[in-house]
Parts: C-alpha cells; sequence; structure tokens
C-alpha cells in the first residue's frame, strides 16, 4: 500500500490550502480514510475521516467548520481543503487508511506552515 500526500506549504493566517492523497495498492472505495497532524513537539492527533463511500465525515473540533474532507473513489484520492488557518494549525500532516476507526497505513506527510 502507498499513500502520497501532497499540497503543503506556506500560508498566512487566514489562508487556505488543500491538501491531497493518491492511494495504490488497496481496495480503495472499501477503507475509511483520514488526515492526521503532527506539531513540532507535539504527538500525532486526529484531523478528519471519510467513510469508504464518502457519505459520512468525522472531525476533530479544532477544524470543524473549517476544513473539508472528501474523496474521488474513481481516482483513488482524498482530499483536505482547509480554509480561516492559524498558526496552531502549523504540523505535518498526514494521510492514513484506516481500519477499525484506527490508522493502518501512513503516508509520507506534507508540511504546511502558517505564519502570523
Amino acid at each position: 500500500v502507498q499513500l502520497q500526500a501532497s499540497g503543503g506549504g506556506s500560508v498566512q493566517g487566514g489562508g487556505s490550502l488543500r491538501l491531497s492523497c493518491a492511494a495504490s495498492g488497496l481496495t480503495f472505495s472499501t477503507w475509511r480514510m483520514g488526515w492526521y497532524r503532527q506539531a513540532p513537539g507535539k504527538e500525532r492527533e486526529f484531523v478528519a475521516s471519510i467513510s469508504g463511500s464518502g457519505s459520512r465525515t468525522d472531525y476533530a473540533d479544532s477544524g470543524k467548520n473549517r476544513f473539508t474532507i472528501s474523496r474521488d473513489n474513481a481516482k483513488n484520492t482524498i482530499s483536505l481543503q482547509m480554509n480561516s488557518l492559524k498558526p496552531e494549525d502549523t504540523a505535518v500532516y498526514y494521510c492514513a487508511g484506516l481500519f477499525a476507526q484506527s490508522p493502518r497505513y501512513w503516508g509520507q506527510g506534507t508540511l504546511v506552515t502558517v505564519s502570523s
């Protein structure tokens, strides 16, 4: 299984970024997928997840009303649209394939830096 995340970068506070993750090696539409992040000196934390069909999404409180997770099962990709970014959103963002709500597979991470 390979998960390739992209789309990170540097942005000023209040700006937007869209992360993408391309998956291969798994029956994509049957896997719940998610985004996690790890800020410097902190543990990795859950950001958002989406069911295999895309019908259900879940968000950490930190991203509710600002972040939107989506997927395209025809292209084996998931995305995370992040709006109204804050400096505390600065982290390495990882996409993950989830099994029983827990990460089974990890991507390599993409760095998001938000300046004040």
